[in-house]
């Protein structure tokens, strides 16, 4: 059933009222400071029949109304108006961005971290490590007698670094030229496909064989770090949202925040430029605390390095949250566009 204009506005400034103010929005504040000219009873007909629809939602017979995770969805996807942030906030986003434009994994850390302090919410945030990512080079430094640092490049222009144990006098230039090798047969090369040793066996020279066992290990433990890059940043922010005040509530939420294998599969976007999951959207386990999860795909040359974005109370400012996102993934894309250009 399509809404009124009227309704529509209703269910809107509910929204607007009770996520700055965490408290059920009556029929005569809605008049008082949207509707002057339409008398309170009709006002409080709409909200009801918001209710009915399952839009609004009334805590106690004498209280105001609340939006449900379906009003939410609503003032997200018709009602939400656009907001700007302020040059304070866009300032430090690309001063903090821009320090990290050679690590991309940084990028995406640094990132949450960002979107934490600027929404005050709880920020997650994770980089992609897939197995078909292509080989761009790979360069061999040694860094003690028995030691040495592989740098390896790939086409997300994310780098993979490791330390590796090597024999004995082993030279720089040795290693050097090792890397120049590996590059030129690997360059362009899947690293599911690099690791598969059957494929480049007859192509690897026997001098340089220790090497490519040393590669084969690093790149192997690339695939299996999903966890891993996953940052949570301010998980503490949670604490101070009143849905949150309620100790079991709070329990449940950082436990959520503290296995991360179970909030792993939530963050995903899909593909989706920002992906915006309200209540039972989620599919978390069963007893936890309604929730809204909003997240953002970050790519550099089109290809996704990740994932950023925010976790709270269903009560947040959507508006907001989204502009932050959407202007720190234009800020990692342009970062990757300079980094191309150089």
């Amino acid at each position: 059933m399509p809404l009124s204009t009227r309704k529509e506005k209703i269910l809107k400034a509910v929204v607007t009222d009770y996520v700055e103010n965490c408290q059920p929005v009556s029929s005569q504040e809605i008049q008082n400071k949207y509707f002057p000219e339409v008398s309170s009873a009709t006002i409080r007909g709409d909200m009801a029949t918001l209710e009915e629809l399952g839009y609004l939602a009334q805590p106690h017979t004498s209280a105001g109304r609340v939006p449900t995770a379906e009003g939410y969805r609503m003032y997200v996807d018709k009602l939400m108006p656009s907001k700007k942030l302020s040059s304070s906030e866009l300032k430090i986003i690309n001063q903090t961005l821009k320090a990290k434009a050679g690590h991309l994994e940084d990028v995406v850390r640094s990132a949450a971290r960002l979107i934490s302090e600027i929404t005050n919410l709880t920020a997650v945030g994770f980089t992609n490590a897939s197995m078909s990512d292509k080989i761009k080079s790979i360069k061999i430094v040694k860094i003690a007698d028995e030691m040495a640092l592989f740098v390896v490049v790939t086409d997300r222009t994310v780098l993979k670094d490791a330390i590796a144990q090597m024999n004995m006098g082993i030279s720089e230039e040795y290693l050097s030229k090792a890397g120049e090798f590996l590059t030129s047969v690997f360059g362009g090369v899947q690293i599911a496909d690099v690791i598969d040793v059957d494929k480049f066996a007859a192509k690897v020279r026997e001098e340089y064989e220790k090497i490519y066992k040393a590669l084969i290990k690093i790149l192997k433990e690339y695939g299996t770090v999903e966890l891993e890059n996953l940052a949570i940043e301010g998980a503490p922010k949670l604490l101070q949202h009143p849905e949150y005040s309620n100790v079991k509530k709070a329990k449940a939420m950082l436990e959520l925040l503290d296995a991360k294998s179970q909030l792993y599969p939530i963050l995903k976007s899909n593909n989706m430029n920002i992906s915006i999951k309200i209540g039972h959207d989620n599919e978390i386990a069963e007893g936890l605390p309604e929730c809204a999860v909003v997240t953002a795909t970050y790519e550099v040359d089109g290809v996704a390095i990740g994932n950023a974005g925010v976790i709270g109370p269903m009560r947040m400012d959507y508006s907001k949250v989204i502009s932050v996102l959407d202007y720190i993934g234009k800020t990692i894309t342009n970062l990757g566009e300079d980094a191309q250009d150089e």
